[in-house]
């Protein structure tokens, strides 16, 4: 089985030496989105809502740009800073998962990097 690594013209760019996402056969893994601002500027601090939903986009963009998709999701690990926040991630969360959510895992780390409130990792499988 070959991999394949793949960049995100379209999302911020990977903080670290890692790559966006990495494909093997038919699956695509992704690294942990974090709430980057696509400019490349680093960090966007904002309020859960906010700093969730730009994770929720750049999770969306590296997906795309892969050839995958959000409906092509299979797995999901969620990192969020306090879990008293979990009730408003869920009504979020399914707004970008409507329907057939993917398995997933939802955690508080001890400490997020930079003070962020939010961290998702995905796997899915790539159409075609």
């Amino acid at each position: 089985m070959q991999k394949r690594c793949f960049s995100s013209p379209n999302s911020a760019p990977a903080g670290g030496p890692y790559s966006p996402a990495v494909a093997a056969g038919d699956l695509l893994f992704v690294s942990g989105q974090v709430p980057f601002a696509r400019d490349g500027s680093g960090y966007a601090p904002g309020t859960f809502e906010e700093e969730l939903r730009r994770t929720l986009d750049n999770l969306k963009t590296v997906l795309e740009d892969a050839g995958s998709g959000m409906a092509h999701v299979v797995k999901t690990q969620v990192f969020l800073a306090d879990m008293a926040k979990f009730a408003e991630f869920n009504a979020i969360y399914q707004e970008y998962f409507p329907s057939e959510q993917p398995a997933r895992t939802t955690i508080q780390p001890g400490q997020m990097p930079k003070g962020m409130q939010v961290e998702i990792d995905a796997i899915a499988v790539l159409p075609g």
